[in-house]
């Protein structure tokens, strides 16, 4: 029903009702019925009445906008998915390109680490594709499946600490957290040469937190541009959370990225 429809129903039903009650009582039944005993029944007839259509209005507006929540956040998970599927393009072009570049050159040995970050990158766009939005699944075990894929494919050891409330985050924001952790997984396999890492992320009653760090062999903050080692990328996805992001790191002592958020 459209709220234009629920706008004429709250304007008609009162006056209809204490009109035509008025009239009826005017013209019928006003020798029998005194005008206390009248006001009386118009106003519980009118109490009676204005709950029944105020319980079931409201009843309407709320089925309407979880509907329109709904509608919103799927919306906002397939933007994600054309941003990431474009990011994928450009990035599988590029290694294409440079692959061809190194075979060239019969640089064999880079050609085969190009090979692997290639098949990694193909593997995570797979896992994310081969997810429907609409499926209920439990935001931790896509989490930590993706991370035993991550490890399989790596081979690099992942220390990881889940602890999240179902429900906790809507399908838009479990979007953005998880282009987050493939951004700084892929961040640390290119970059950091990094043998373990830790991943730990808790939710509370009102706050989460999402922690990642590794031994590699880091770098200076200072020196980094911002549109170096995808910190440009994770800072415009936390910017979309609402949250901080906060990066500790020195050359050979690893890195980490904390990212907070409030609910």
């Amino acid at each position: 029903m459209s709220y234009r429809i629920m706008k004429l129903f709250t304007v008609f039903i009162p006056t209809f009702l204490i009109g035509g009650f008025e009239f009826f009582r005017h013209s019928v039944i006003h020798h029998s019925l005194s005008m206390e005993a009248g006001n009386y029944l118009i106003t519980i007839l009118t109490l009676i009445i204005s709950y029944a259509f105020a319980t079931w209005m409201f009843k309407a507006i709320e089925m309407k906008n979880r509907r329109l929540t709904k509608e919103r956040e799927m919306r906002a998970i397939y933007e994600e998915r054309e941003r990431l599927a474009k990011e994928l393009h450009d990035s599988i072009a590029q290694s294409l390109f440079l692959l061809k570049v190194y075979l060239k050159k019969g640089k064999s040995e880079e050609a085969d680490s190009l090979v692997n970050s290639i098949d990694t990158q193909l593997r995570q766009a797979i896992f994310n594709l081969r997810m429907d939005p609409a499926e209920q699944v439990n935001f931790s075990h896509r989490i930590q499946n993706w991370l035993e894929d991550w490890n399989t494919v790596s081979g690099t050891d992942i220390d990881s600490d889940i602890r999240l409330k179902n429900s906790y985050f809507t399908p838009s924001e479990e979007v953005i957290l998880f282009g987050v952790i493939q951004e700084a997984f892929i961040n640390i396999r290119k970059h950091s040469e990094a043998t373990s890492i830790t991943f730990k992320f808790h939710t509370g009653s009102d706050k989460w937190e999402l922690m990642i760090e590794d031994n590699g062999r880091g770098f200076n903050i200072n020196d980094v541009g911002s549109n170096r080692y995808g910190l440009a990328m994770l800072k415009e996805k936390v910017e979309k959370l609402n949250s901080s992001i906060e990066i500790d790191t020195q050359v050979n002592r690893g890195t980490k990225i904390i990212l907070r958020g409030n609910k």
